[in-house]
């Protein structure tokens, strides 16, 4: 393998790192807008179509053509999701609604 192949699969792997940080970072912001939001369907799903077509537009400039550079693409994206997963930190299980407030739901 010459230098020039190892060069386009580290850069294969950087831009994979950088798609998938924006596409992680992207989720985690717009999850934590929707939230607190009138309409959080809408952020959730303007967020999913802008955040999914930057993302597989960027794997279709990556690759040009050629699978390996794509897998190399893929895996610096798997890796980017577990760099934002330790500096988002893991998500927090939200208070749970007790029976006796749901109970008029569940009682026959």
């Amino acid at each position: 393998m010459n230098e020039i192949t190892t060069l386009k699969w580290v850069l294969a792997v950087v831009a994979g790192l950088l798609l998938g940080t924006m596409f992680f970072v992207g989720l985690w912001w717009t999850v934590r807008k929707a939230i607190f939001s009138q309409r959080p369907a809408l952020w959730l799903l303007g967020s999913q179509l802008l955040r999914t077509s930057l993302t597989l537009t960027g794997f279709y400039v990556v690759s040009g053509g050629h699978w390996q550079r794509l897998l190399a693409c893929l895996l610096g994206f798997v890796i980017a999701r577990f760099i934002v997963i330790k500096f988002t930190g893991r998500p927090v299980a939200l208070p749970s609604f007790s029976r006796k407030e749901a109970g008029h739901a569940t009682e026959s």
